[in-house]
């Protein structure tokens, strides 16, 4: 059962938040008396701040592309507005847009799945680091994955690689400040069908496959043979974001039923 109250007086950003793990970080992280800023670019993170308030907790929204600095910068002043701190920082924004052998990738694709996957944590984590050393305390958890070791997903897997790499460095600067950064790898997660997709066009016979790929290995990947729940994603973030974590910085923690990534 998780503990109760951990966030109250907090105030947590939580990127990537209309849908998936980060609605489920911010639902939780309310509950636990933790003021929230919902970042996404889409409407539909409305909705979750509505939930949230009809539960009697406190939330905000922005709607800011997070691929680009100038989204970041706003959803960090939105919060600062709001909320007159920034405590603690869930970066989430990512996700595989193609699924394929590397050799099939599209130069434009390439670029396109590392601003979608690494540059939203590089620009967040950048636009709140000046609240966080003024106030001279922050936490931040980055949203990595297992699959820097996978198939079908060279550009995501160098993404997360990336994220990988600035969570153990940017830790290293900022531990002298009471700034902590860790990682969380998520393993494969069973989530309800994505409202707004990462790729709207139809799958190709040929892609669906190369799809089922990746999930059979996966499956086969994860000592438990299966994939996780969002919940399972949600109680490891949350637990690195509170103070229970204390001694822990510069660390990715994996949560892939034993794979490690």
């Amino acid at each position: 059962m998780r503990a109760h109250h951990r966030f109250t007086d907090r105030t947590m950003i939580v990127t990537g938040a209309a849908q998936g793990i980060g609605r489920g970080v911010a639902i939780a992280a309310a509950a636990e008396g933790a003021r929230v800023l919902l970042a996404d670019r889409s409407p539909l993170v409305d909705e979750v701040a509505a939930e949230i308030g009809m539960a009697g907790h406190e939330a905000q929204t922005v709607h800011a592309d997070l691929e680009t600095w100038a989204g970041a910068e706003a959803m960090a002043a939105a919060a600062l507005t709001a909320f007159g701190r920034i405590d603690i920082l869930v970066n989430n924004v990512g996700g595989t847009i193609w699924t394929r052998p590397y050799e099939h990738y599209a130069p434009e694709q390439i670029e396109a799945e590392i601003r979608r996957s690494l540059f939203p944590t590089l620009w967040s984590c950048r636009a709140v680091l000046p609240a966080m050393l003024a106030r001279r305390a922050g936490v931040i958890v980055n949203v990595s994955s297992i699959a820097t070791r996978s198939i079908h997903r060279v550009p995501y897997a160098a993404a997360k690689g990336g994220v990988n790499a600035l969570t153990a460095s940017l830790a290293f600067e900022h531990a002298a400040d009471n700034i902590r950064v860790n990682a969380v790898a998520t393993g494969g997660t069973e989530a309800p069908p994505r409202r707004i997709p990462r790729n709207a066009a139809p799958q190709s016979e040929q892609e669906a496959a190369w799809y089922q790929d990746i999930v059979g290995q996966t499956i086969q990947s994860s000592l438990m043979r299966r994939y996780g729940t969002i919940d399972e994603q949600v109680g490891v973030i949350l637990f690195l974001a509170s103070d229970e974590a204390s001694y822990m910085t510069g660390t990715v923690v994996p949560v892939g039923g034993g794979d490690q990534g």
